[in-house]
């Protein structure tokens, strides 16, 4: 995101999570003041990516999507190539939680944006 505020916003919830390890109510509200900033950035898939976050969260209590693949594409029995399902992970996985967070400093990345649509993906299917 450009928006500084919302820059230091990411790097206060990083932190926080380093810090303090994981609590569910504190970063939710924080992800719910970040998606302000994306809206005003009119960031659609950062936007969703944020709000189908906080959403995980509230339902599950936990970040449970892992990072996604590079290669998310595997063969049939007839060898035709077809999209992995997203795995589940068992518990909180922070190191996820921590990349997807990333994900939102540079927005003009292209290769960010795609990742965030794979998370989006992985939240729908979840």
């Amino acid at each position: 995101m450009e928006n500084p505020s919302a820059q230091k916003l990411v790097n206060k919830i990083q932190l926080d999570l380093f810090k303090n390890g994981f609590n569910a109510e504190v970063l939710i509200t924080d992800l719910k003041k970040l998606r302000a900033y994306a809206l005003e950035e009119q960031n659609p898939v950062a936007t969703k990516a944020i709000r189908l976050t906080y959403e995980h969260l509230e339902a599950n209590g936990a970040f449970l999507i892992p990072i996604p693949d590079d290669e998310p594409i595997e063969e049939d029995e007839e060898g035709n190539e077809v999209v992995a399902e997203p795995k589940r992970s068992a518990e909180n996985d922070m190191e996820s939680l921590d990349y997807l967070l990333s994900l939102f400093t540079d927005l003009t990345n292209k290769n960010n944006i795609l990742d965030l649509r794979e998370y989006n993906k992985a939240f729908i299917a979840f």
